[in-house]
């Protein structure tokens, strides 16, 4: 699974730390994350795309 979360994040000009505090995690799971060395929860994928006004599909590319 790939992401966009870093390319959507920039759009709203959010660093990492931003991110995480809206989201209620540590910057190191974001950066985790944008890295593709972590897979969210569901409720974690949800709250950054609402964080990021995008749907968890825009964000998230499950890759077969």
């Amino acid at each position: 699974m790939t992401n966009r979360i870093k390319e959507l994040r920039a759009r709203y000009n959010l660093t990492q730390e931003d991110l995480a505090k809206k989201t209620g995690v540590r910057r190191e799971t974001i950066v985790f994350l944008e890295k593709g060395k972590y897979n969210p929860s569901l409720k974690l994928a949800h709250d950054i795309a609402r964080a990021l006004d995008a749907s968890i599909d825009e964000l998230f590319i499950f890759n077969d």
